[in-house]
């Protein structure tokens, strides 16, 4: 089984102090086999806000958590014009990591992080040919029963992001991304950007968009929330390619603290889910019923 903490929105520049310190603890204590930070280190692309969030992400790698990370719109400067276009990614690469296209591999899991932040694109994202050619080849080597997973600051579906219907862009070159994506074999796609935690079947938020589960981050330490829904990251445990359970460690206001803890399973071509209920423990928020329903 694989441990997987996945945060996003970090927003070095935008953030709460304290709610970073307590995402850090948090980290240090459950010690994830792997950290994945899926963009937005920092709020405006700005030397000293990549140099807060390189010295938290530093923190985390010296206690020995291994990373993987990729970079968000907000890394990219938004009011330097001659930078935005002449060196998007100068800054993350300097201070972050000089790897836009990360891959983590062992026993269990195969992940490949694509860079989606573009100059033209303001907030919206894209992928590219070549990405999307790199992410056929890398996948291409992966043994069947290993789970694969793609990384991406910006979600490659259109999804819910306000309180009635209200849909958010798909990601540029949306269709022949989700057929990479299916051509790739992907199990897990994980992502951040909209500040809402979100869970779903691929095949239920696109046609012939293959087996998929769709896994959405909020934002872990940012101030500015969607729909008032509070900070919070993803713990996964990724059991097979086809069983996982996702629990979301919310902050309450004074910690972090589970809210919720689903199993999926894909059977029969569809992804199904189980409501987890356990006794309650310290640092939980109180359990949910048990619960199964279809993706």
């Amino acid at each position: 089984m694989a441990r997987i903490a996945h945060l996003s929105d970090i927003h070095f520049g935008a953030n709460d102090q304290k709610i970073v310190d307590a995402a850090t603890a948090w980290l240090e204590e459950r010690r994830p086999d792997l950290t994945i930070i899926s963009g937005d280190f920092t709020q405006r692309a700005r030397v000293e806000q990549f140099k807060a969030a390189s010295a938290w992400l530093n923190r985390l790698q010296a206690a020995g958590l291994k990373t993987l990370v990729v970079p968000g719109n907000h890394d990219i400067p938004l009011y330097d014009v001659v930078r935005r276009f002449a060196a998007p990614l100068d800054r993350y690469k300097r201070y972050i990591s000089n790897v836009l296209c990360p891959w983590y591999e062992d026993r269990e899991v195969a992940i490949l992080g694509l860079n989606t932040a573009r100059s033209l694109t303001i907030k919206d994202g894209r992928i590219n040919h070549a990405q999307m050619d790199l992410l056929r080849e890398k996948f291409a080597a992966v043994p069947p029963d290993k789970t694969r997973i793609l990384v991406t600051h910006h979600p490659l579906f259109a999804m819910p992001i306000g309180k009635g219907t209200e849909l958010s862009e798909a990601v540029g070159r949306h269709d022949d991304a989700v057929k990479a994506v299916c051509e790739a074999g992907v199990h897990l796609t994980l992502a951040g950007h909209f500040h809402r935690t979100y869970a779903e079947a691929a095949q239920k938020m696109a046609e012939h968009s293959g087996g998929a589960l769709v896994i959405q981050a909020g934002t872990a330490t940012s101030t500015r929330l969607r729909n008032d829904e509070p900070q919070s990251f993803n713990w996964l445990h990724v059991r097979r390619n086809n069983e996982m359970e996702l629990q979301v460690i919310v902050w309450d206001g004074a910690a972090f603290r589970r809210a919720s803890h689903v199993e999926y399973r894909r059977e029969d071509e569809a992804w199904t889910a189980r409501e987890v209920v356990a006794e309650a423990v310290p640092g939980d928020v109180e359990p949910g019923r048990l619960r199964r329903s279809a993706l």
